[in-house]
């Protein structure tokens, strides 16, 4: 196959996991007296944080003081009644987010996290530290221990905070954190993996208070991603950094919302004498830029995915152009349709390619100051209308707003609507809009961006939904975070921070005869990727 239009796909989206870590370096312990004890932890943002023997002195000493002169009542509970409140969790589900974190505190746990997070943490302290009779918090109110018995605990004590640290960044700290996560604590020689999703260590402490032996063994954490928790126990598909589409990454998730993933969500192929059409979309973002890419291939894309018809959107090609791609298309798919803007060079373009030849095509949508900028092009096959439609952004400042809700939108509407009195339609392309929530991954944040503005999406409602057709992707897939597109400014696609901004919309008399909607978003070399749909004839 020649050169040009050799579109394709890299495999797979290659992420290397970006290590990082710290490390604790235990002193001898003194027996009279509190060893030194230095430790450096790097937080996300390269930040360290040190602690010598002096501030830890200073801290047993406050907090000593605090459990036994502090007025706070619960500061001040003593063992029995800790054991009166672990025999009632209702009293600790009463206790005020400030009391839970005194208490915490008191007992030398961490005290970072929502309510839910530290009635857990008291929770679980009160059932492992006192039923062993040797909690952190009875041996802070019995300042009659020796040093070295405190010198011992801290040791311990100094393992499972940097432990904790890292548990407290996963929490709390998770938009400064991203997912540099993984870490290494060296203890006496033994190295330990860290990370959000498995801290891990066999190194066992013994504290000589009680005999009781504190092991750091493994625990599972849900691994975050931008400020939400990604677990299989609420539904959700695990991470796989390999394939970051399966990460439910939005800021504002509701309940049973699941990521997509076209591995277990794409419907299986059709079978039996049925005739199906299968169709692809893609907005191209240039498209000579595309071919260019390495490792790109038309053949690969079309072998894998078999589509008898390519819609493309923002081609960006002059007129000059196009005879020289028609006359390099892969075999097979002899039939295309190419318009381009005249406005502005090198700018919008769509294009409908086909190894169907359809009955007729035609340019734009009959008006004039709608159609110098290559936006639409409808092909007619036997059954349906097909339009490729690269929808007009309402720009820098949302300049172009007014134009596209009272002007753009109403005449692509009411050309649609014209077209389906002789048969049905189906509209596929690049539309500009992020219609509801779920269709964007930082929704409040971007109520006045353009493509998710108020205005834009009532003017998606009411100018094709309430029309009589359907988003076949959200029909079939209700409670489903797809997106289609990721802005190259941020690297929002590693880390699926997108938008749904592509499209198929059917006429309503179609829509049961779709066989599945599908987004293809391992399909890279453009900020969008491509979207198909397979529909029975």
């Amino acid at each position: 196959m020649n050169q040009a239009l050799q579109l394709g796909f890299r495999p797979i989206i290659n992420l290397s996991r970006t290590w990082c870590s710290f490390a604790v370096f235990p002193r001898n312990l003194g027996i009279g007296r509190l060893a030194p004890l230095r430790g450096k932890v790097m937080g996300s943002k390269g930040r360290c944080f040190s602690n010598s023997s002096s501030i830890a002195d200073q801290n047993i000493d406050r907090k000593l003081k605090e459990t036994i002169d502090n007025d706070n009542p619960i500061s001040n509970i003593p063992l029995l009644k800790l054991r009166d409140i672990k025999d009632d969790p209702g009293k600790i589900e009463a206790m005020t987010v400030q009391q839970l974190r005194t208490a915490l505190r008191t007992a030398g746990i961490p005290s970072k996290g929502l309510k839910r997070e530290l009635v857990s943490a008291l929770q679980s302290y009160l059932a492992n530290e006192i039923d062993g009779e040797s909690s952190v918090l009875a041996e802070k109110l019995d300042p009659s221990n020796s040093d070295k018995k405190i010198s011992m605990m801290m040791e311990t004590k100094s393992v499972e905070d940097q432990v904790q640290d890292v548990n407290s960044i996963s929490q709390v700290s998770k938009a400064q954190r991203s997912r540099k996560t993984v870490k290494q604590l060296q203890v006496k020689g033994k190295t330990v993996d860290v990370d959000a999703k498995i801290v891990a260590t066999e190194q066992k402490k013994t504290v000589c208070a009680s005999g009781r032996k504190t092991s750091l063994k493994k625990r599972k954490e849900p691994l975050d991603v931008d400020g939400k928790d990604v677990s299989a126990e609420n539904g959700v598909t695990p991470v796989n950094q390999s394939e970051p589409w399966t990460i439910l990454a939005h800021k504002k998730p509701q309940k049973g919302w699941i990521a997509y993933n076209p591995r277990t969500m794409r419907r299986t192929p059709h079978t039996g004498n049925t005739n199906f059409v299968k169709i692809l979309s893609w907005n191209v973002n240039g498209l000579r830029a595309l071919l260019k890419l390495e490792g790109f291939s038309a053949l690969e894309l079309a072998r894998r995915e078999n589509f008898d018809i390519l819609c493309l959107q923002e081609t960006k090609l002059q007129e000059k152009d196009v005879e020289s791609i028609k006359q390099s298309l892969i075999e097979g798919y002899e039939n295309s349709f190419w318009t381009c803007s005249n406005a502005k060079l090198g700018y919008s373009g769509t294009a409908i390619i086909s190894r169907i030849k359809p009955l007729s095509v035609r340019y734009g949508l009959g008006i004039s100051e709608h159609d110098s900028e290559g936006r639409v092009v409808t092909a007619e096959f036997d059954s349906f209308y097909l339009l490729s439609v690269y929808v007009p952004n309402s720009g820098d400042g949302l300049r172009r707003l007014t134009y596209r809700t009272t002007e753009w939108d109403p005449s692509l509407s009411n050309y649609i609507k014209e077209l389906e009195k002789s048969k049905p339609v189906i509209l596929t392309g690049d539309l500009n809009c992020a219609h509801e929530e779920i269709d964007i991954y930082n929704p409040a944040g971007n109520k006045r961006s353009a493509g998710f503005t108020i205005e834009e999406r009532q003017s998606f409602g009411t100018n094709f939904l309430s029309r009589g057709f359907v988003d076949t992707f959200r029909k079939q897939h209700p409670g489903v975070v797809g997106y289609t597109y990721w802005g190259y400014r941020h690297g929002g696609r590693k880390t699926n921070k997108g938008w749904r901004l592509d499209y198929f919309l059917v006429s309503e008399a179609i829509a049961v005869d779709v066989h599945d909607s599908y987004i293809i978003p391992d399909v890279v070399g453009s900020d969008h990727c491509p979207i198909g749909l397979v529909l029975k004839l």
